[in-house]
């Protein structure tokens, strides 16, 4: 197939559902064509597509595992023959596996730093390869008010997002001269399926806005940062929380 080359492609990671599916269809309001990817809930991702097309917007799924390289490389090696450049990433896929430190399993710890950060090295390094082609390009990652301040019982995700802001901005620095720019996003509390277990309202009364925040107050955000407008911001963290941090 041919390459598109009059498009403006993004690529949302983990983007079937909560803050991932309102990235994907703020950005496809804003005229990208949006890849959605996942791992594994077919049914919510195609309901996120179906949400961007009854909007007008044009996009597609692509299921596959960040944190697997081969999976990673079959699924560039497929997005790359048909687009001739990338504009947009948002690393947002995620997961949590909470306990204290010290009944933290290994394979708890290794599941919650591979998802965010071997996912982040998988996904940056062949995306930025071909932004640094066309000079030009927008990387946001969803880290977490926990990467700031560290969340008692979540050591393995405070780390997790924590290394996220450490690598966007050592990157952000490498590749300014270069047009691309390398930005985080830091929710607070946010009404997903992440929060299930929560003690919401317990957190709700250290918030000063005094409720929990929206996924799209964060898509706008990111939208932001992804935007032309955004053109002199690179390396930062924002902070979506209401007043927490």
């Amino acid at each position: 197939m041919s390459q598109e080359t009059d498009i403006r492609v993004a690529i949302v990671t983990g983007g079937s559902r909560g803050i991932g599916r309102a990235i994907a269809i703020e950005l496809a309001g804003d005229g990208y064509y949006v890849i959605i990817n996942y791992k594994s809930n077919d049914q919510a991702a195609a309901e996120t597509l179906a949400q961007i097309r009854s909007n007008g917007g044009v996009g597609e799924i692509l299921k596959f595992n960040i944190v697997e390289s081969k999976e990673v490389d079959n699924a560039f090696d497929d997005i790359f023959k048909r687009f001739s450049s990338i504009d947009v990433l948002v690393n947002n896929a995620g997961v949590t596996a909470d306990n204290l430190f010290l009944m933290i399993p290994e394979a708890d710890w290794d599941l919650v730093i591979d998802t965010t950060l071997k996912g982040f090295y998988n996904m940056t390094k062949p995306v930025l390869k071909k932004m640094l082609r066309h000079k030009k390009g927008s990387v946001v990652s969803i880290a977490s008010v926990a990467g700031l301040i560290g969340n008692k019982g979540q050591a393995n995700y405070s780390a997790a997002k924590a290394g996220l802001i450490g690598a966007s901005r050592a990157i952000a620095a490498e590749v300014a001269k270069k047009g691309i720019r390398l930005n985080v996003v830091a929710p607070g509390l946010i009404e997903t399926d992440m929060i299930r277990d929560a003690p919401v309202e317990f957190i709700k009364n250290i918030i000063p806005m005094g409720r929990i925040g929206k996924p799209d107050e964060v898509a706008k955000v990111v939208r932001f940062l992804c935007s032309d407008d955004a053109s002199y911001i690179t390396g930062q963290v924002i902070s979506v929380n209401g007043g927490m941090l």
